[in-house]
């Protein structure tokens, strides 16, 4: 047709990732429930000689004119199922949990006393060593794998890390198993790949599809999650998905679905990251992380100019976990942090990246800005501690009291309460107990929410914060920075003020 140019591309080998990396692709929002944007947690460590634990001949093929057959004869009989028995009553069994928050085969079906689960593993070792997710073999009393070949043999953990979500499996009395390694490379957007696992107790399934993106953050501790639309259910966690070379390029851990079904929105474990914390179950049966307590969000272009900042960068600092590294080396909530140990960080996900490799203990030098000066604080990372050694904040409810007071001078569009009239928050903060809906202030902060400081000066009661706002404004500032608990959350709002 004169005149128009017609875009074509093929599927080929290297599967959709070429058209994917020349056009142009709208972009789809995920907006689960379970995203936590800007919420931190800690990174993982690859310790030296981490390479020779995976060494040895995997199987391996490539995709040909059988399509996925040559790859899934290789890497198959590595794949097995996992049947878990948990004493009913413990605490809610694998098989219970929703498919939004992981996949670990269909209801446990009640024997009376047991509730049996299903799940995925594979072999990473001809003698016997295995992965699974930790949410699979969480509560076990007893747990045994079925083999591709239909054998079935007892197992044993040799370690856990629920922060990842992965658990290292042994099985003994071989050393013959058929076993996979993990890529080396990330694997690019549009890249075909295999997942093989035991859905719904139908063990030995396979499925495909193609990398749909990466770094997914689906909540505290799920991060930089490879993003797959291969079919994925209930009973595929902790199963393999792999690259058309046969190499496991993520392990399977949860999906997305509102039917409890596949939509082919799926998502694994990274096989760096995997490799990361496997060597160190192996080599010390758990993984320690280094930890500064410092949780921090972007920032964005409005607290940028909250901030009077000419360009936006770095992440800010929303709360400190008291007694913790940053803590003690004097970091405070308010301050802009630039670099970790000379690395440089634009977000959450930098700041939690910037500690690969550091251990407990080791120290950490932090370049910062505090109140318009630059700063530079030394902090020891600390071991990061289980998330029940971390304070549990709680929500605060707001109560419909009589006493509300007026509506605010400065029109800001909340009435607020003084957090000192509910005894649960404290002395410190105020109690956002309602929002106009027309005002700039609703769907910024709700109903319940705690104001802690305004324009980084802590405030008790509603005369300070409108006292803080109207001094924004008679400055022509078009924004005044606050700090705001809500639930177990905090962060930086920039509240027009105009």
């Amino acid at each position: 047709m004169p005149g128009r140019t017609l875009l074509t591309t093929r599927a080929t080998s290297q599967g959709f990732a070429p058209a994917v990396r020349g056009t142009t692709v709208a972009a789809c929002v995920l907006t689960a429930a379970a995203t936590a944007a800007g919420a931190m947690s800690l990174p993982y460590m690859v310790p030296g000689g981490a390479a020779a634990f995976f060494a040895g001949p995997p199987a391996r093929a490539r995709l040909s004119s059988a399509g996925f057959a040559d790859v899934v004869k290789e890497v198959k009989p590595a794949v097995f199922a996992i049947r878990v028995k948990v004493v009913t009553g413990d605490t809610t069994a694998p098989g219970e949990r929703l498919p939004r928050n992981g996949m670990t085969g269909a209801p446990g079906r009640s024997g009376g006393r047991f509730v049996v689960s299903q799940g995925s593993g594979f072999f990473i070792s001809a003698d016997g060593y295995a992965v699974t997710n930790y949410h699979v073999i969480k509560n076990n009393r007893t747990a045994e794998i079925v083999t591709d070949d239909n054998k079935t043999y007892p197992i044993k953990v040799v370690g856990i890390d629920p922060t990842s979500d992965l658990a290292l499996l042994k099985v003994d009395g071989r050393d013959d198993f058929t076993f996979v390694e993990f890529a080396d490379a990330s694997p690019r957007i549009g890249d075909w790949i295999v997942a093989v696992g035991n859905p719904f107790g139908l063990g030995g399934t396979v499925t495909a599809g193609i990398v749909s993106a990466h770094g997914r953050d689906l909540n505290d501790t799920h991060e930089d999650l490879i993003q797959i639309d291969a079919p994925i259910n209930q009973g595929n966690s902790g199963g393999p998905t792999f690259d058309l070379s046969g190499r496991v390029i993520g392990i399977n851990t949860m999906i997305f679905s509102p039917t409890g079904g596949s939509v082919g929105l799926a998502f694994g474990v990274p096989a760096a990251r995997a490799k990361a914390v496997l060597a160190q179950l192996k080599d010390k049966g758990e993984v320690h992380r280094g930890w500064l307590g410092a949780e921090v969000q972007a920032v964005s272009p409005e607290i940028g100019d909250s901030l009077g900042l000419d360009k936006a960068s770095g992440v800010i600092v929303t709360d400190i976990v008291p007694n913790a590294p940053a803590a003690v080396a004097g970091i405070v909530a308010g301050d802009l942090i630039h670099t970790v140990s000379k690395r440089v960080v634009n977000d959450p996900h930098d700041f939690t990246r910037a500690f690969e490799g550091i251990a407990p203990g080791t120290p950490v030098e932090v370049t910062l800005t505090r109140n318009g000066e630059d700063r530079t604080i030394t902090a020891i990372a600390g071991r990061l501690p289980g998330t029940d050694q971390v304070a549990n904040v709680g929500t605060i409810v707001a109560s419909q009291e009589s006493n509300i007071p007026a509506a605010d001078p400065v029109q800001l569009g909340l009435t607020l309460l003084p957090a000192s009239a509910f005894a649960s928050t404290g002395d410190h903060g105020v109690i956002v107990a309602d929002v106009d809906p027309n005002s700039a202030a609703a769907g910024r902060v709700g109903t319940g929410d705690v104001i802690l400081d305004v324009a980084q000066r802590g405030v008790s009661a509603p005369e300070d914060v409108f006292r803080a706002v109207a001094h924004a404004r008679i400055a022509g500032k078009p924004s005044v920075l606050m700090r705001v608990k809500s639930g177990k959350k905090i962060q930086f709002i920039a509240m027009p003020v105009n």
